[in-house]
């Protein structure tokens, strides 16, 4: 493992040292063998990561080779669920360095924590691999832009896992919203109401054997071992997590910026509040966030709920479009329904899925970023969203915003936000 974190550091050093010197890959741009077959790796396998597991070994000549959780008791549980579902062994690993380090691994398919997806994308970037990462891209906006810069400089093929975005459904209906079929579009609204029930207050313990703790806790500063953290309820804590409109709404937050056609809002506003339970989490269990274009004439409201509601029109994990001729209801991943005029008639309505994970591949084969339904720049602008309302619901105020320089107008206190101080050696590089 010495030589591996040496090699890091020259890579690292140099790229610091001089901006006229370029790295090239550790391994070729694309080493596929003569069967074309796609090796994949997937990080963090507790709970998204099953997924991934199911989603690419359900593909043609792709191989699930290896599996990585800092959780070494939950990576060999993972490793022989595969081997009953696939009849074939599969390696387990610890730390996602050593994944990198392996020239037979093709893909990376990053399924941990939030806190983790930026810096481990960008370090499968520098080793040559292609990725694939779970929602949100990012943990913050400006690691979020760090990301779409590796993918960039290192050529690489990087997909974010909001699977809406190849369903064939969704992507008919954006296609109506271009088309004018509801008209005038001017305003979105992304749901997420889930039932999250009170996680108590579990208190500090000894870490438990098989668990690296300082590889999960990666670029967040460390604290004493909580179950309040490990292993699913860090979506709930801000320094790993970003509450649900950075988990469950991500998609949502997607669908309204690709329905509306924006990028980044200049005017924010969120608040909300803990109404509900009594326990450790540390984000909102109810809050509504603003997001205004003054220019394009639209504007984005997401809600999250967390507990007993109606649903909207059905939806109760979805989106709602309006515009002059009627609106468009998205349910889930892969329903829209539409409604015309003041008597709300029936219009056009679809249902029908798609394959993500074959998408990436068939890029990934291609090696044309051209071909992805969610590149790395969605990756970075729907998470980019939701951090913005999270920063206007920590801050309790209006926020203005400019999207050109990512940085907000005249407000340090909000521009602190944009980013977080990186716990050696899981640092992302101003320089990637």
């Amino acid at each position: 493992m010495k030589n591996t974190i040496d090699r890091r550091k020259f890579i690292k050093n140099s790229v610091v040292a001089g901006a006229a010197i370029t790295i090239p890959n550790i391994v070729p741009a694309r080493a596929f063998g003569a069967n074309d077959r796609v090796n994949v790796a997937v990080l963090g396998v507790n709970g998204r990561g099953k997924s991934h597991i199911k989603g690419f070994m359900n593909l043609d000549n792709v191989q699930v080779t290896t599996l990585c959780d800092p959780d070494m008791v939950i990576c060999r549980e993972r490793a022989q669920d595969f081997e009953k579902t696939y009849d074939q062994k599969v390696a387990t690993v610890q730390d996602l360095r050593e994944v990198n380090d392996d020239p037979d691994i093709d893909v990376v398919s990053i399924a941990t924590c939030n806190h983790w997806h930026a810096l481990a994308t960008i370090w499968a970037c520098q080793a040559g691999k292609d990725v694939y990462v779970e929602k949100p891209g990012s943990h913050n906006i400006w690691e979020g832009r760090k990301m779409v810069e590796a993918a960039a400089k290192y050529d690489r093929i990087v997909q974010h896992g909001v699977q809406l975005r190849s369903s064939k459904a969704i992507r008919e209906a954006v296609q109506l919203l271009r088309d004018g079929y509801i008209g005038d579009v001017y305003m979105a609204r992304g749901l997420v109401f889930r039932w999250r029930p009170s996680i108590g207050d579990k208190g500090f313990e000894p870490v438990p054997e098989g668990l690296d703790y300082d590889l999960w806790t990666g670029p967040a500063p460390m604290q004493p071992f909580t179950r309040n953290l490990v292993h699913y309820n860090w979506h709930w804590h801000w320094d790993y997590g970003n509450g649900d409109v950075g988990n469950q709404g991500i998609h949502e937050t997607d669908l309204c910026m690709w329905g509306l056609d924006v990028g980044l809002p200049t005017k924010i506003t969120s608040m909300g509040g803990k109404f509900l339970w009594d326990d450790a989490k540390e984000v909102p269990e109810v809050q509504t966030s603003i997001y205004h274009y003054p220019e394009e004439k639209k504007m984005i409201q997401f809600e999250v709920r967390n507990w007993c509601t109606n649903l909207e029109d059905g939806a109760g994990v979805g989106n709602i479009f309006y515009g002059d001729k009627g609106y468009m209801v998205i349910k889930g991943y892969e329903t829209y329904e539409t409604y015309l005029g003041r008597e709300r008639e029936p219009g056009k309505s679809g249902k029908e899925g798609g394959d993500h994970y074959l998408n990436f591949i068939e890029a990934v084969r291609a090696h044309d970023k051209t071909l992805l339904h969610g590149p790395v720049e969605t990756a970075h602008l729907s998470s980019g969203l939701a951090h913005l309302g999270n920063i206007a619901y920590k801050l309790g105020r209006v926020l203005t915003f400019d999207p050109s320089s990512e940085r907000f107008v005249n407000d340090p206190d909000a521009d602190k936000m944009l980013t977080r101080n990186y716990r050696e050696p899981y640092v992302v590089p101003d320089e990637v």
